[in-house]
């Protein structure tokens, strides 16, 4: 089997949505990775009595939205009013919703109303905004305790037909964006707790990741308990002035998360790109985006072309020799050449460099490699 060259980055960092103290408690949901689509899902606990909920993670999402057109039943859910001051608030509203069929979580009449966005598929509806009981387990940095209720969670109902696209077994979508509305924020919110969140996004999908909300750390992984935390590094995050979701609203900038990438290198060496690109210019284009939406990291056409030449470069001195293509991938390498080291395959390494020299994001043969079944030996 062939191991193909795919730049698809798992990562641990946080984001600092606000200057933050440190906190020790912190929200805790589990991360899978689904086998078929290659994206991320979160669980969490939703509606009354409470129930395990499995959601597409979004990192760029305003709000979250949950399918709700059927098989919704909780004791607990609430329509938004419309002209109510929360309903005022969301920014996203389009109109007053009415409904002529059976009173359900979708059908209201008067009811605030959000659009609901499939960012994998970039398809839309409207639907009604509800607020439910939420719940989260909490986490000390190493053991996990009881859930905590967040009682009246905003989010959108939407048709079951925008889950297309997604894992099979979501049922909806959780919001990560740097919105007043996003879980991380509303967590914040309601606990009083610093407005930061971690990711540790799995590899694999055997082995499940976490999301933790509400604290800088400690984060202890593995038996010996080392604390990520004291490891980390840090970039500022850059605002995209130009929101890009379908519906898109004057003056409002952009809820996803961009970073400051001012040079790639491979093996230490700089590849030559034209640097404009990665800055976000007035228009909302080039830049940086972390982005949960797709399962490899997309790159500009001319950057793709630098970087895939100067990692095939570096390759050949470790007598590695491209083989048959297989798609979406253009460099290809057999399996049986590769050397597997504690960090992957042994591959040249790229380093996405911030704002100075030393701070950079280096990515090994484990998330710039994937293993994919072909012809090869």
């Amino acid at each position: 089997m062939p191991l193909l060259h795919s730049f698809s980055f798992s990562f641990f960092i946080i984001y600092l949505l606000s200057p933050s103290p440190a906190h020790a408690i912190s929200f805790v949901s589990p991360i899978q990775k689904d086998d078929s689509t290659l994206i991320y899902s979160l669980t969490l606990f939703l509606k009354t009595p409470l129930q395990p909920t499995r959601l597409h993670l979004d990192l760029g999402a305003s709000f979250t939205w949950v399918a709700c057109d059927a098989r919704y039943n909780s004791s607990t859910y609430q329509h938004i009013p419309c002209f109510s001051p929360l309903c005022n608030s969301l920014g996203h509203n389009l109109s007053c919703s009415n409904c002529f069929n059976t009173p359900s979580p979708s059908c209201a009449n008067d009811t605030c109303s959000l659009f609901p966005e499939n960012s994998v598929t970039r398809k839309t509806a409207i639907s009604t905004a509800l607020t439910d009981s939420l719940a989260l387990p909490t986490s000390d940095g190493s053991t996990q305790g009881p859930p905590i209720l967040l009682p009246s969670y905003i989010f959108s109902c939407s048709p079951t037909s925008l889950l297309e696209g997604l894992a099979n077994n979501v049922t909806g979508l959780v919001a990560f964006g740097r919105s007043n509305y996003s879980l991380p924020t509303q967590v914040s919110n309601t606990f009083s707790v610093p407005r930061c969140f971690a990711l540790c996004l799995p590899g694999s999908t055997s082995d499940p990741g976490v999301s933790l909300i509400g604290s800088v750390g400690p984060y202890y992984f593995s038996p010996q308990k080392i604390d990520l935390s004291k490891s980390l590094v840090y970039t500022p995050l850059v605002l995209n002035p130009v929101g890009s979701t379908v519906v898109t609203y004057a003056g409002q900038p952009s809820d996803e998360y961009y970073i400051n990438v001012t040079a790639i290198n491979v093996n230490g060496k700089p590849i030559q790109i034209n640097s404009s690109l990665l800055t976000v210019d007035e228009n909302g284009f080039g830049g940086t985006k972390l982005s949960t939406a797709a399962p490899y990291t997309v790159l500009e056409t001319s950057i793709y072309n630098a970087l895939t030449e100067a990692f095939v470069n570096e390759s050949s001195a470790l007598n590695l020799t491209v083989t048959n293509a297989v798609k979406p991938f253009s460099v290809c390498y057999p399996a049986a050449d590769i050397i597997v080291t504690r960090m992957g395959p042994g591959v040249p390494t790229v380093d996405l460099v911030m704002q100075s020299d030393d701070v950079f994001w280096r990515v090994f043969g484990s998330n710039s490699m994937v293993r994919m079944a072909g012809d090869g030996g």
